[in-house]
């Protein structure tokens, strides 16, 4: 199934959202300009490396240490592992945005990302590889959306046999799978002992800190929105007029 849009109104406009997805678009292409070996070794550096960060977790507090938990979060390996994040990021972050002010959910936003890079480093302990990408900050969006919007709908594209059907579904039904699928995954990684490919516990670890941690972050000045029905989720969605700057620190 692969999301299509929300049918849920922005009231603001997701600055944050905007700045996260060009920051990612903009790192990307500093990537274009280096060569494999180069590119290998920035992912080493700066993407999360399980063995290297068990390191860091066993010793004093060393900010620096803690640096590629950040850093990673702006690292993508390919245009498909790029677009495919921030596709799913756009349709949902601007509501989750909307709910917390721009400044809150750049802060929600990154503690999602280090807590999904911990959790992976974690329970892929030992491993060499680097793990790069926002969706684990992403996955935390997801979770924050999924109780914050538990009615919304979702339109979904499911290709069957080169036909494309698009369905809609009930937004806490929608992540809810995404959510399970990714705890099977990645509990079948661990059980084969798979330490490469997909990070299935940073997507995990991410969408828990999300579902547990949005409360903290959610402004009591701003109401969840009408939401729109399945004809709303096709046609351009009005802003409710915007917040006052002070609620939007």
């Amino acid at each position: 199934m692969i999301p299509i849009r929300d049918t849920v109104p922005s009231r603001i406009r997701p600055l944050t959202t905007w700045t996260i997805i060009l920051a990612n678009v903009g790192v990307f292409i500093y990537e274009l300009t280096l060569g494999p070996e180069q590119l290998l070794q920035l992912f080493q550096n700066f993407g999360v490396v399980p063995a290297f960060l068990e390191e860091v977790l066993r010793k004093p507090f060393d900010p620096l240490g803690y640096l590629p938990v950040f850093s990673s979060m702006f690292l993508h390996s390919g245009w498909l592992h790029l677009g495919f994040n921030l596709w799913t990021f756009w349709i949902f972050a601007d509501n989750v945005e909307d709910r917390m002010g721009h400044g809150r959910f750049l802060v929600f936003y990154l503690l999602c990302g280090i807590v999904s890079g911990i959790v992976h480093a974690l329970l892929n302990a030992g491993s060499t590889l680097p793990a790069v990408g926002a969706s684990g900050a992403i996955a935390g969006v997801l979770g924050a959306y999924s109780f914050l919007y538990p009615r919304g709908r979702v339109i979904v594209l499911v290709p069957l046999f080169f036909i494309p059907y698009f369905f809609q579904l009930p937004a806490f039904f929608f992540l809810g799978v995404w959510f399970l699928m990714q705890l099977l995954s990645g509990t079948i990684a661990i059980g084969m002992r798979a330490t490469g490919g997909v990070a299935w516990w940073a997507h995990v670890g991410g969408f828990v800190a999300g579902a547990l941690l949005h409360r903290l972050f959610v402004s009591r000045q701003r109401p969840a929105p009408v939401e729109y029905g399945l004809q709303g989720g096709w046609v351009r969605r009005p802003r409710r007029g915007p917040f006052r700057s002070d609620e939007d620190w």
